[in-house]
Formats: structure tokens, sequence, C-alpha cells
């Protein structure tokens, strides 16, 4: 992965990967510097490609995320596994210091899941079909929006990084996967089968 901009990704096992990452200041948001960094984190995503990407996993521990999908991102996923996933597009969307809340309780999803800082493995993921995020975006402006569906998984995935944690904390380990053996046994098929030959349960 390489192109003008793009950041080395730091991979699970770095502290920086299990450290809450600290509060951006309101000055900081005017800074050239993170004016740079958000766009060196956005051009470092769209090359990995991914969807999300905190900015622990360039190693640098603030409450900052970038976010994005569309169909340059969908790879062979048909229209059913995308209505099923409910997978539509994300413009890019950057959170500053978010703090997430349930929406009225909308039940979970399980389904694959994967992360830059942990190449070469996914494994199963139960997350909140809904959340709400209250954050300031990339002017400081605030944000308060609520995100459903894969969305709402990237968001999860993304503000489990400025808390430390990575997905594996919230992995059902029987389902982990080499890449490998998920394009081959798993992908396009429904979380149950792998449930059901791997001997997890889906929540």
């Amino acid at each position: 992965m390489s192109g003008p901009g793009v950041l080395p990704i730091v991979e699970c096992g770095d502290p920086v990967l299990r450290r809450p990452a600290e509060p951006v200041g309101p000055a900081d948001l005017r800074t050239s510097e993170l004016r740079l960094l958000i766009a060196r984190m956005r051009a470092t995503m769209e090359a990995a490609p991914g969807v999300g990407l905190a900015a622990p996993q360039v190693g640098v521990p603030i409450q900052l995320a970038v976010l994005q999908d569309g169909p340059e991102r969908w790879g062979q996923l048909t229209e059913e596994e995308r209505t099923i996933r409910e997978r539509n597009g994300l413009d890019f969307t950057v959170l500053v210091n978010p703090a997430l809340r349930l929406v009225d309780d909308p039940g979970q999803a399980s389904f694959y899941e994967g992360c830059l800082s942990v190449p070469g493995l996914t494994g199963v993921v139960a997350r909140h079909r809904a959340v709400r995020v209250e954050a300031l975006d990339e002017h400081g402006r605030p944000v308060d929006r609520v995100f459903s569906g894969w969305a709402a998984r990237i968001v999860q995935h993304e503000v489990d990084h400025l808390r430390g944690r990575l997905y594996l904390d919230r992995v059902e380990t029987r389902s982990l996967s080499t890449t490998g053996s998920y394009a081959r046994l798993w992908a396009g098929r429904p979380p149950e089968d792998a449930a059901a030959s791997l001997g997890f349960t889906l929540r």
C-alpha cells in the first residue's frame, strides 16, 4: 500500500491500539497539522482499501476517525447480500471526540468483520443495528446523527479503536478465519452457516 500521503498502519500488538485516545482540543481543530492528518488518513483508508480508520491506527493517539463506504468497496457483494447487511453508501465523514448512544434498543446483527490493524483475519462480531453519535466534524461543528445498518457497524468499530479496543475483543472466537478461508468457505453465505459448522452461537 503506497501513494501520496499514505501512512503506515499500526498492527495489533502495538500499545497505541490498547490505550484510550486523548480528546482533541477545540484549538487543535483549526491547525494545519490536523487538517493534513485528516487528509492523509483519508488517503490511507482509500489505499488500503477500508471503510474506516481511527487515528490510533496510524500511531496518533487522539479521538479522530474517518469513515466512508460505497460501491467501490462492495467488491463481489450481491444486491441481496447488501440488503441483508443493510449496507448502503456512506459519504466521507470525520468524527472528532465521538460519543455513542443506543437508539431505542434496535437489536443486534452479527456479521463477519475485519480490521486493517489485524491483517489476514476476519470473524463474526455482534454490533448494534443503530447508534446515535454526538461528535464534532473537521471544522469543529457539532454532529448529532443516527447511523444504522452497516454504517452503524463501521462507527462502532472505529469508536472502539478510540477506546483502546479491537474487534478481537468482541469476536466470536470460534468464527475466526483467515481471509483465504473466509473467501473459500463463508463469503456469500449467511453467518448462520458458519455458526452451525464452526460451533458458535449468533447473538
